[in-house]
């Protein structure tokens, strides 16, 4: 103990006997009371009180910034934490309408994922999650609970594509829910319309459209849209009429293929006549 007293008394005495001539030096100027040395203490006490000041205010800072940078750190992880809540409820919502339709028929249905979208102007396509394996057949529709979102056209073994609505490849032919008159209905890169329907047809603004009983691809009623425009065309004796889809392609992430093809033979021929056209 002695030696380590020693030895550090010989390394820092010049420092010690500062600190302690310092001290000494400031107890004799706290018990002097005449006007030169109050004149001497008020600037020395006033010049450590500015650098206390400037010191704490650095000191300061540096904590604020530290709890500025929790604080965005903690707002990130909320963020990312109301982001995956809000996600969650709204696949939450999507698959409750689509367990709410597997429930409610009888047809055969297979649930898929969309995996990949190519959303062009002319050649709409969604890859599906599921293919043969799954029992998946070229030809068979591909279904949302609002309504029908395309038709699968290829197939492998655990992957299959879909046309969609907004394919100029695809031709369905539809019909008007109310007056029940049939009309072939493509994609013109723009918008979704009826072609060729005659004026005579009393369709209106806002009747719902459905596939057709009659179409060689569809085999049973599926939702469509709504009759959005009825177009005159003023020459010759056909209006176009232009559908609003019921599903948004742009958000539709979770789907059904409908495990249906209305006959073999029919899907051999006219499938691939119809939407070579």
């Amino acid at each position: 103990m002695i030696r380590f007293i020693s030895s550090t008394w010989e390394k820092f005495k010049e420092y010690i006997v500062l600190v302690v001539l310092i001290i000494i030096s400031l107890a004799l100027l706290s018990q002097n009371n005449s006007q030169g040395i109050q004149k001497v203490r008020a600037v020395a006490f006033g010049s450590f009180a500015s650098v206390t000041s400037v010191f704490s205010d650095i000191f300061n800072i540096s904590n604020l910034k530290k709890e500025n940078e929790e604080l965005r750190r903690t707002n990130a992880e909320i963020m990312l934490q109301l982001s995956r809540l809000r996600e969650s409820a709204i696949v939450n919502d999507d698959l409750k309408g689509l367990l709410a339709l597997k429930d409610s028929t009888k047809y055969p249905l297979i649930i898929a994922s969309i995996i990949s979208k190519s959303l062009s102007k002319s050649q709409g396509t969604v890859t599906l999650n599921v293919g043969s394996s799954s029992g998946v057949k070229p030809g068979m529709p591909v279904i949302t609970d609002k309504g029908i979102a395309g038709i699968i056209f290829s197939v492998s073994a655990n992957y299959s594509i879909a046309r969609t609505l907004n394919n100029v490849d695809l031709n369905l032919t539809v019909k008007c829910e109310r007056t029940r008159e049939n009309a072939v209905m493509k994609w013109k890169g723009d918008r979704l319309v009826m072609i060729n329907v005659p004026k005579t047809f009393g369709l209106k603004k806002g009747d719902r459209i459905v596939t057709s009983e009659i179409s060689s691809i569809v085999p049973v009623p599926i939702p469509v849209g709504i009759v959005a425009e009825i177009g005159n065309v003023e020459m010759g004796i056909f209006n176009e009429v232009t559908i609003q889809p019921f599903v948004d392609f742009q958000k539709v992430e979770n789907v059904f293929v409908l495990g249906l093809v209305k006959s073999k033979e029919i899907d051999d021929i006219e499938f691939n006549f119809l939407n070579k056209r």
